[in-house]
């Protein structure tokens, strides 16, 4: 029996009966289109599915969409301002922290998420935000300089403001 799931996806609001064993990266997908969201596991290892639930990271392979009741999503396809990328998505264009590209959404919501709350991450604080998602292409370095430059940027544009 299906039950109805209230959540806001990317600044959207969704009232969407869904089944109770419906995880989060199939209802993203595949109701919502939001291809961004990739499986790679299955099991919560990789953290190719990883979006932002309440601006904390998780693996939405094993997460409940139900579990998403009442709360906030953000996936990739929710970063960019209209056809400006953020700042996270442009340094990694920048920095050819891009590959094959499967990764790449979930390691850029994992930094969002830690630059969120520490604005100026040293590498080792870096290294342990993304412990959780793996990347089969690059050696990482290049992932590291990309949320370094981000990190750089979004200050500059915070001290303009100011």
């Amino acid at each position: 029996m299906k039950q109805i799931l209230r959540t806001t996806v990317n600044g959207r609001a969704y009232e969407v009966a869904v089944s109770p064993r419906r995880i989060l990266a199939e209802f993203l997908r595949d109701d919502l289109g939001l291809t961004g969201v990739k499986v790679g596991c299955g099991e919560g290892e990789c953290g190719a599915c990883t979006v932002l639930l309440d601006g904390r990271p998780v693996t939405s392979c094993i997460m409940l969409a139900l579990e998403a009741q009442g709360r906030e999503v953000l996936t990739i396809e929710g970063l960019a301002n209209g056809p400006e990328l953020h700042p996270l998505q442009r340094a990694f264009v920048k920095q050819g922290a891009i590959q094959c590209g499967f990764c790449t959404p979930g390691m850029i919501l994992s930094a969002k998420a830690l630059l969120d709350r520490n604005p100026d991450p040293s590498e080792e604080e870096i290294r342990q935000a993304l412990a959780g998602n793996l990347c089969r292409c690059t050696g990482y370095q290049k992932i590291v300089e990309a949320i370094r430059l981000a990190a750089s940027e979004l200050a500059d544009v915070e001290r303009r403001q100011q």
